[in-house]
């Protein structure tokens, strides 16, 4: 066992570092990334690697939304009756995938996954608009109605309940695509909406006995070291580029739970 902690521990640590910089890239707390290597790497059931990863989640997603509110002011009024919605829906998405088959529980992550990459993908190479309808479809966080907040917040909710993460990636394009948030904003937005909602998930996940410490702080440690460098490079890449780079992130987490399915 000590043998074996000497290995993990330090393996998380780089590990994290990695997924951490990806995370705050992409503004979606690296979860995604760690569920699959999780199931793939160390044999965790689909739930187990879910709540695990959930340990490193919450403390760089805090981590991420202070850097982007720093650069870019949230709105905390439209974010928090998102949050409100996403806590309850959070914990009905938890305690519907506790009682889900595991393999069942990742090919429907898989086929989620894939949805969203196919939707950046399509945004990524959509042809500019004019400058008129650009100034229109890049709209502030507070020119939405905060009831829209709480629509986006249920279904937030559900999919980081049920996944344990990807409550962002699912709100984020419906901030940019329905509402004209630019992606920047929409990340801030999203992450801002999902922290209570994640509290929610860890600890339901936790009481069921699928959250690892040993593997998921270590994961913590080495994510927080290199959020604030990911935060960077998002606000210099242009927005088409990191809607590409989103996507293809996507298709490799959905090709690594395939992998472990087989």
């Amino acid at each position: 066992m000590a043998f074996s902690a000497l290995f993990i521990i330090p393996a998380c640590l780089g590990a994290g570092a990695i997924i951490g910089f990806a995370g705050g890239v992409l503004g979606i707390g690296g979860g995604l990334f760690a569920i699959p290597l999780l199931g793939l790497l160390l044999g965790m059931s689909q739930q187990a690697a879910q709540g695990t990863a959930l340990i490193m989640v919450l403390p760089a997603v805090l981590l991420t939304l202070r850097k982007y509110n720093q650069r870019s002011p949230i709105d905390w009024r439209a974010a928090g009756t998102g949050a409100c919605t996403s806590m309850v829906c959070t914990w009905i998405g938890a305690g519907f995938a506790l009682g889900m088959d595991s393999e069942l529980l990742r090919r429907i992550y898989a086929v989620f996954v894939l949805v969203i990459a196919i939707f950046y993908f399509y945004q990524s190479r959509r042809r500019p608009r004019s400058a008129r309808r650009g100034a229109q479809q890049h709209r502030e966080a507070r020119d939405v109605h905060p009831g829209w907040y709480a629509l986006v917040g249920v279904f937030a909710g559900l999919a980081g309940g049920i996944f344990g993460v990807g409550g962002s990636v699912l709100a984020v394009p419906l901030l940019t695509a329905i509402f004209g948030l630019r992606q920047i904003t929409a990340q801030a937005q999203a992450l801002a909406m999902i922290v209570p909602g994640t509290v929610v998930a860890l600890a339901t996940y936790a009481a069921h006995g699928q959250a690892h410490a040993m593997v998921g702080i270590p994961l913590a440690a080495g994510s927080l070291l290199c959020v604030p460098y990911g935060v960077r490079l998002a606000y210099s890449l242009p927005e088409a580029r990191l809607k590409f780079i989103f996507a293809c992130m996507l298709l490799v987490i959905m090709s690594l739970l395939l992998l472990k399915g087989g």
